[in-house]
């Protein structure tokens, strides 16, 4: 039955990219799950003059999105708009192309849900199984709300793709057309760990408790915390994003969730970015549990883990504690993503805690990352209320329960040495020393 369904519904990415109507709004998979034969099918009919006007929402996209249908010369045609800005739409953003949405990652499907309507979801799927389910692999985040929110779902089913558990599922009867493009998933690597991440690395590893649960971030800095874990135990994984760094620990039986408070034994992801050792890993893994970012990232779910930790990264901190994860000399560079999310969800949980970890300097030293003040316009990606502990190649420092002068004084001693004398100046004219 199930695939009679799928026959009558395959198309080639031209046929599905005429199930866009004029001066509709689509919405596609995040990262790993964008999907190149449908992107690039809806971005021809628009350059062919077959779509007037088209909107685009978006987050953290990739080269396939901005090669196709955020390509700079559609502007003219494509309204687009992003909850996270990547490298390669920064520049659309500076120009105007490309409209930022400030929001927390959590609250992504609530905005879809209450905002405009949505003609087309179009994301990358997993092959269809004997019970006419596919998966959304490894991007669930916001698309499990666009999927049934928009008035038609195309799903582009890529064998490469794994099929996960949790909620996770899309059944064909809830699919318009299908189209199949079995292309390898175009990997999410962060960069290797430079000298500094290694010492923070190792800062953090030491804060970290058996049989905590863990939320590690993106960038390098988590590989470098992930090799000084080997030791611990009973660790588990509740994360924004999921990747090659938990699967080296789940490998390694560091991680295995047996001391989870919720969901033992299962990882629990919402977006998962890594290579094709990643994919293999997770493909019909019953231990791999993918849930919408509303619940993942959600600060009251996440304060439900016992030892909740969550490790993240900021570009700044001001002497008062202000942390600016998202904005660089007058530039959004990224957005807020979860970080507030798993700052706040973290210390509410019982015995948990949350990090921000980051280089003390920019630029080979030349550039102190602690600072006097933002600068004008900088985003506060998470308010001095809200940090916990600071950690930088220089120490460790706990801001709760500390004064306004105790907190500058215990930051600067994050500050790298060469900027520290500078910090003290601008701390006794703002009255912090």
């Amino acid at each position: 039955m199930y695939a009679e369904e799928y026959k009558r519904k395959l198309v080639s990415p031209e046929q599905a990219a005429l199930a866009v109507p004029d001066g509709g709004a689509i919405i596609h998979g995040l990262t790993m799950a964008e999907p190149p034969a449908l992107l690039t099918a809806i971005a021809a009919r628009v350059a062919s003059g077959g779509l007037g006007e088209l909107t685009v929402y978006s987050l953290l996209p990739t080269e396939t999105a901005c090669k196709s249908v955020l390509a700079p010369e559609l502007s003219d045609r494509v309204k687009a708009f992003t909850w996270f800005v990547s490298a390669c739409d920064r520049d659309l953003v500076d120009e105007g192309i490309d409209d930022f949405i400030p929001c927390h990652f959590h609250q992504v499907p609530r905005l879809i849900e209450d905002g405009p309507p949505l003609d087309v979801c179009v994301t990358t799927v997993s092959a269809m199984d004997a019970h006419g389910f596919f998966s959304l692999g490894t991007a669930n985040d916001f698309t499990s709300t666009a999927a049934r929110k928009a008035h038609r779902l195309i799903v582009e089913v890529n064998r490469n793709m794994p099929r996960v558990f949790g909620q996770s599922h899309i059944h064909i009867s809830e699919v318009s057309l299908i189209v199949e493009n079995h292309v390898p998933v175009r990997p999410f690597l962060d960069g290797p760990p430079k000298a500094e991440d290694c010492i923070i690395g190792k800062r953090v590893a030491e804060m970290i408790p058996d049989g905590a649960t863990l939320q590690l971030g993106v960038g390098s800095l988590p590989g470098a915390v992930a090799d000084y874990l080997m030791e611990h135990k009973d660790l588990g994984v509740h994360t924004e994003v999921f990747g090659p760094t938990m699967v080296k620990l789940i490998k390694a039986g560091v991680i295995n969730g047996r001391r989870k408070s919720i969901h033992p034994h299962l990882h629990v992801y919402t977006v998962a970015q890594g290579g094709p050792e990643m994919l293999e890993f997770m493909h019909d893994n019953p231990s791999m549990a993918s849930f919408p970012v509303s619940y993942v990232n959600h600060p009251k779910t996440i304060a439900k883990n016992f030892r909740m930790v969550s490790i993240n990264s900021l570009i700044q901190v001001d002497l008062t504690g202000q942390c600016n994860a998202e904005f660089l000399a007058g530039h959004q560079i990224s957005g807020t993503g979860g970080q507030l999310d798993f700052v706040r969800g973290a210390y509410d949980s019982p015995g948990g805690m949350s990090i921000l970890a980051f280089r003390s300097t920019a630029r080979d030293g030349k550039i102190s990352r602690v600072v006097p003040s933002l600068e004008v316009g900088a985003a506060v990606t998470t308010p001095r209320m809200d940090a916990h502990f600071l950690v930088t190649e220089q120490g460790v420092v706990n801001l709760k329960g500390k004064s306004t002068k105790q907190r500058a004084q215990a930051i600067i001693g994050l500050a790298h040495p060469d900027h520290r004398e500078q910090l003290q100046r601008e701390a006794r004219k703002l009255r912090l020393a």
